[in-house]
């Protein structure tokens, strides 16, 4: 996949221009989005996530477009996880809704800049170092296996990490317990201190640069093309605001949606130990030559994806609308 730098820099000026129109025609104004709002702007940027893959398939062939939509799938269901640590967040700091658009658009933007550097790093180390596939494999399989450790004990692991994150963002900015609208900082007795917002965007921004540790090794298991990495994550993470007021009294229903993700890591570990074995230079592993072993087509891995989410949904689903309907 040949990507120019041209078309690298009319990306990111394209993205960049959806978070500069996002600011301007919703969060420059401190207002909580209704049902109505959230929902109509999801759909906008899902489309808009959907016709760029329809673009990378007419530029780049349909085995491309795949390993995006695979990676887009894989990052936005991934990105649900954390709305359940955003929301313990907001409720910590005691952040208004109506200044909760400006944090959540904040921190995104923040954290993908830092994503795109994680990215950078990960396509230098794969290439330099087949090897590094093994690494990210086996992670993935333990973050899977941590995942299900942890599933029914989700909430108490959400605020001890959500504390630790607290703890060390009052450790390094001076703040205070008022809220000054929406500034991030504001003057008391002559002194600069940080607001609320601004500790809840620090902490916003530092919980999903930390659930990059599992996604980005994740989305390198559907392809190996930075492009593509980049932009899923980019896409997956723009509608991340409003899918956040959209689904917030939904993420309670998906009971099950930790074994889905669970299920979802594991497979793309496995994959990723695969292609790593298939590209073996490691001498101890049958003498430093490549292991013949099963490929894992993008289409597979889009199937398996697409069908664990499903029945993922369904099954939370109809397990908390029967336990409402008993109740």
């Amino acid at each position: 996949m040949s990507v120019s730098p041209m078309v690298w820099l009319i990306t990111c000026a394209a993205i960049l221009g959806l978070f500069v129109f996002d600011f301007f025609a919703h969060v420059r104004r401190p207002h909580a989005p209704t049902f109505g709002e959230s929902a109509f702007w999801s759909a906008v940027y899902i489309g808009v996530a959907i016709s760029f893959g329809f673009a990378v398939i007419w530029m780049w062939g349909g085995a491309y477009g795949g390993e995006y939509y695979a990676g887009y799938i894989t990052e936005k269901a991934l990105s649900v996880d954390n709305l359940f640590v955003f929301a313990v967040i907001m409720s910590s700091f005691a952040v208004p809704p109506e200044y909760q658009q400006k944090v959540l658009l904040a921190g995104i933007l923040i954290a993908l800049v830092m994503r795109g550097l994680f990215i950078a790093v990960g396509a230098a180390a794969i290439n330099a170092y087949s090897w590094v596939f093994y690494l990210f494999g086996v992670f993935l399989v333990y973050t899977a296996y941590k995942l299900i450790r942890e599933t029914g004990h989700e909430k108490e692991a959400e605020e001890k990490r959500e504390s630790r994150i607290t703890a060390t963002a009052k450790r390094f900015l001076a703040a205070t317990d008022e809220f000054d609208g929406d500034k991030l900082t504001t003057r008391i007795d002559g002194k600069r201190l940080a607001t609320p917002l601004l500790l809840a965007l620090v902490a916003v921004g530092f919980t999903d640069l930390l659930f990059a540790l599992d996604s980005i090794p994740a989305i390198y298991g559907l392809t190996s093309e930075p492009y593509i990495v980049f932009t899923a994550n980019a896409f997956a993470l723009m509608g991340l605001r409003q899918l956040f007021f959209l689904i917030g009294g939904l993420l309670e229903r998906l009971v099950y949606l930790s074994y889905g993700l669970s299920i979802i890591l594991a497979f793309i570990g496995g994959k990723l130990v695969l292609l790593a074995l298939h590209e073996n230079t490691l001498p101890f592993v049958n003498g430093g030559d490549p292991v013949s072993v099963p490929e894992v087509s993008t289409g597979l891995s889009l199937g398996v994806i697409t069908g664990v989410l499903v029945v993922t949904a369904v099954v939370s689903l109809l397990k908390t609308g029967t336990r409402t309907g008993k109740t």
